[in-house]
């Protein structure tokens, strides 16, 4: 049985418009689809940022975002197409918030990230003490949806400033980047797996890093050679980036509605 088929129970229903679960079951594909949609979000940023120029690109960033929350809200269950168009679109407009705050206000990374995790650390302190826990799996009601995408929002505008200050202000380069943030993730998998780590914290943790891991691989193929990229194109990669995830997320449906065997 998925999570998606068990009503609500426990603590922080009582009193609240009780909802299916809203977010997918924790599998490989979900983690493979988390990647491509981190990845996807940096160069789709970046794309606009370069061709229409910040202010208008984040107007389309947070109209699509506003859009995205929109449908994810009005279902009343977890619906696979429209959650990761959602995560998509918190993808992009996450890194524009980030990038907006370093291009076009001009705080340093080494200033906006602490503050993207200072705003995170008090979103998941207000979703425990308020609901007692921070399990995705515990998302049926419609205030936990909102601390679960305010959490979402602050992992991915906090991940795009942690990989964009390793990979310019600490000198490593994007696809350096990418590999510590490849060993950085493989630890809380490891903890959780060897070391029987709290698996909520585990999750979080991973999570966390899949932005600026999923980021500093694409922005490598995409940026420009004189940027240490492979000087592809944002745009290209992008698109590229937007056709697997739709394939992943064909799979993923497929697997969550029994047509194959789950991965």
């Amino acid at each position: 049985m998925t999570t998606a088929q068990v009503r609500p129970s426990g603590p922080g229903t009582t009193g609240r418009r009780q909802l299916l679960s809203k977010v997918p079951e924790v599998t490989v594909l979900f983690w493979v689809a988390k990647v491509l949609t981190t990845g996807m979000g940096e160069t789709t940023s970046d794309f606009l940022a370069n061709s229409l120029g910040p202010v208008v690109a984040v107007g389309i960033g947070g109209l699509g975002l506003l859009v995205a929350l929109a449908l994810q809200f009005r279902a009343t269950r977890y619906v696979t197409a429209v959650y990761w168009f959602a995560i998509v679109m918190v993808s992009v407009f996450g890194t524009m918030a980030a990038d907006g705050l370093h291009v076009v206000i001009g705080v340093p990374y080494v200033i906006s990230a602490p503050l993207f995790l200072f705003s995170l650390v008090v979103v998941f302190a207000w979703w425990r003490i308020s609901e007692g826990t921070l399990d995705i799996h515990s998302v049926r009601t419609v205030r936990r949806e909102l601390f679960y995408w305010a959490a979402v929002l602050s992992t991915f505008a906090m991940g795009t400033a942690v990989g964009d200050l390793a990979a310019s202000a600490g000198k490593l380069g994007y696809f350096e980047a990418g590999l510590v943030f490849t060993a950085a993730i493989a630890v809380p998998a490891l903890a959780h797996w060897k070391l029987r780590m709290n698996p909520v914290l585990a999750f979080w943790l991973a999570y966390v890093l899949t932005r600026p891991l999923g980021a500093s691989f694409a922005d490598w193929l995409g940026a420009p050679k004189a940027h240490h990229g492979m000087g592809l194109g944002y745009g290209p990669v992008s698109a590229v980036l937007a056709v697997v995830i739709v394939l992943v997320v064909a799979v993923l449906w497929r697997v969550e509605h029994g047509r194959v065997k789950k991965v």
